[in-house]
């Protein structure tokens, strides 16, 4: 394998870093609120947003670590792959990673709006309400959420009681409502997938815990710790506001597209 960088991995770097770039430099709410990938009720979704939202990150440091592993993962999977079938893998598992992040979504969504269409809200109040900024820095605030509909529910007219459990329910939707992704991480979750079936004995490790462990035990294991984080909401060694789910969408991905080319290796699927 040689040292270096391929075309399609380095071409990638450079959008995703003009990107970081623009948002920085430019107002970076306006730049979220183009590029960012806002659930579909949410008020500034737009279609594009499904690959853009492959291009923006959160911060240096969210750049900074996905690039690094694009570049070291990427450019050895490109240098096999070849680069239509590399970025067929990177796009596929970022697609992926954004349908098992909205898929974990709704499992909490659709019990939410059950339990909110007994108020009887028209399609308008209800969009106005999921859209509020209940905000306070990070945190969405259940008290700053009941504040701001108060007048909204006065405007509409609605004189009716609102339960716990009904209140809940509206906070939990407003919560998904504006949850929104950015980031190359699923796309390099599923790169890391097949660099892992590519090289199952590779020795790789994380920072914080210098051990070297083979490609065949550690990427299943950063999965199911990813599995673990979006059940309970524990973070072993991502910030609490990763999309978890996505991730495991992304390798998912990675991982069975290459064992379809690989169990189809008669044919012109062949990747090695």
């Amino acid at each position: 394998m040689r040292l270096g960088i391929t075309d399609a991995v380095k071409h990638l770097i450079i959008i995703n870093v003009l990107m970081f770039i623009g948002k920085e430099a430019l107002q970076q709410g306006l730049f979220d609120s183009l590029f960012a990938m806002y659930f579909p009720t949410n008020d500034l979704f737009k279609p594009w947003q499904v690959v853009t939202h492959m291009f923006m990150h959160g911060g240096p440091t969210h750049i900074l670590f996905n690039m690094f592993a694009l570049w070291m993962f990427g450019t050895p999977v490109e240098q096999r792959l070849g680069t239509k079938k590399f970025l067929f893998v990177y796009f596929s598992a970022g697609f992926g990673a954004l349908l098992f992040q909205l898929g974990y979504y709704y499992v909490d969504y659709f019990p939410a709006m059950q339990t909110v269409s007994e108020l009887n809200f028209n399609s308008d109040l209800l969009s106005k309400i999921i859209n509020i900024d209940a905000s306070d820095g990070r945190l969405i605030k259940g008290e700053i959420l009941s504040r701001k509909m108060m007048p909204i529910l006065n405007e509409y007219g609605f004189s009716g009681n609102i339960s716990n459990a009904q209140f809940s329910a509206l906070f939990d939707l407003n919560v998904i409502n504006r949850s929104a992704m950015v980031g190359a991480s699923g796309c390099i979750m599923g790169i890391l997938a097949a660099f892992g079936m590519m090289n199952p004995n590779a020795k790789l490790m994380l920072i914080f815990l210098p051990i070297p462990i083979k490609a065949k035990y550690f990427i299943p294991g950063i999965i199911i710790l990813d599995i673990i984080s979006a059940i309970t909401g524990q973070s072993f060694f991502s910030p609490s506001n990763t999309a978890y789910m996505a991730h495991v969408g992304g390798a998912v991905i990675g991982f069975l597209i290459m064992w379809y080319w690989r169990k189809n290796s008669m044919d012109n699927y062949r990747w090695n």
